[in-house]
């Protein structure tokens, strides 16, 4: 069962319980945030149940479950745009599914699914992906609950669906040069803000693809380079189509100073806190950016920055420590599993949870711009939190599956 995996990140989920806790304590107490750990204390509950009978499920059965998985999928997620319901800050979106008392995002089973789809179309190929064509089969199923996800809208999951297709296809032996080119659509879209260093990024690809054209067909070269030109096509147009909060969401991460008492808010209170919090912090539910909540969704988005404020840079430092080791643990699990399939599945989890880790701490401190996103273990979410176990569950089942 591999005992340090799952004691460290059950000791981060306890620990996230009583860090929700802090969070709902407020010198003027909410109704929104005063049981909220309890209700998280019962989804952990619920998960470490279901962890032991995930863990047993045998390896071809995950195998032969994932294509009807990903079909469920789907189809929860087309539901979840017709029915769905918004929750917090994102009461305008469609991304949960509410059956009575019960609510669940799609979202977070999406994920598991399409780790598991894709270990399936990756570990049928005989040789590792060498050509862009190679890819088009991974990119379209990742791509499917991408945009079902896109238009409900929920950005931060999209970012976990990318680091499930960039990741999976690094391990199945994808050139890295390859991966660059998949991604260079997103690149060009990003530098085009400018058109001096867009034009300058337009010239340098052009070379790239003309030294590299002897590992390319000539289609994909063409296709590489109208689908850059697209991303700067379309940068304006796309700018222009976007609400006014997701602008100011842009320009704050920029410069915070902007609006600081608008958009540019949350992160300003959020460097604010972890900052404040020093070597040894203000101390377990004394931090008064918290208790004032200046804190912005302090109980999922932000639930780092409370870390940091009360518990300091020794608390901030033991919780990187230990998502690191959960991670570092998870690509040790995918090197050496034995099956091609369970090691894809394995390093699946990881890119997943890798998105989670580096986006919502990145966003807290301003490396990235702000995005819905929870961190993983810690954040308030009982689907998330379930979830979250049954790929621990999956991930710990499938290394110790021999050869067969």
């Amino acid at each position: 069962m591999d005992p340090p995996l799952v004691l460290t990140v059950l000791g981060l989920s306890l620990f996230g319980v009583a860090m929700i806790y802090s969070a709902g304590v407020l010198n003027e107490p909410s109704p929104v945030t005063q049981d909220i750990w309890q209700k998280q204390l019962a989804w952990l509950v619920l998960a470490l149940m279901v962890f032991p009978l995930i863990s047993r499920v045998s390896l071809r059965w995950l195998e032969w479950a994932a294509l009807p998985a990903f079909v469920g999928a789907l189809f929860l997620l087309v539901a979840t745009l017709i029915i769905g319901t918004g929750a917090g800050t994102a009461e305008s979106s469609k991304s949960w599914i509410a059956l009575g008392g019960f609510r669940f995002q799609p979202a977070e089973a999406a994920k598991i699914a399409t780790i598991l789809v894709m270990a399936r179309l990756l570990s049928l190929r005989k040789e590792a992906p060498q050509s862009l064509r190679d890819l088009l089969a991974p990119a379209a199923v990742v791509a499917l609950p991408m945009g079902l996800v896109m238009l409900q809208p929920d950005l931060g999951s999209n970012m976990a669906f990318l680091g499930i297709l960039f990741a999976m296809l690094y391990w199945s032996g994808t050139p890295l040069s390859l991966l660059i080119l998949l991604a260079s659509p997103g690149l060009g879209l990003i530098l085009s803000y400018d058109t001096r260093v867009w034009s300058l990024y337009i010239v340098i690809l052009a070379l790239s693809l003309y030294f590299y054209r002897y590992r390319l067909y000539l289609v994909e070269s063409v296709a590489v380079m109208l689908a850059n030109l697209a991303a700067g096509t379309v940068a304006l147009p796309l700018w222009n189509s976007l609400a006014q909060y997701q602008r100011n969401r842009i320009l704050v991460f920029l410069d915070p100073g902007t609006d600081p008492l608008g958009a540019g808010w949350n992160i300003i209170q959020s460097k604010v806190a972890i900052g404040s919090g020093g070597l040894w912090g203000k101390g377990f539910t004394l931090g008064s950016q918290k208790r004032l909540a200046f804190l912005p969704e302090q109980h999922t988005d932000f639930i780092f920055s409370v870390v940091g404020e009360e518990l300091g840079f020794l608390g901030v430092g033991l919780v990187l420590l230990a998502l690191s080791f959960v991670l570092l643990r998870l690509v040790r699990l995918a090197a050496g599993a034995a099956d091609p399939f369970a090691g894809l599945v394995i390093f699946g989890i990881f890119g997943a949870w890798m998105a989670h880790v580096f986006v919502n701490i990145g966003m807290t401190v301003g490396l990235v711009p702000i995005t819905g996103i929870p961190l993983p273990f810690l954040s308030y979410g009982g689907s998330f939190l379930l979830m979250s176990w049954v790929a621990l569950g999956i991930a710990v089942r499938v290394s110790r599956e021999p050869p067969g």
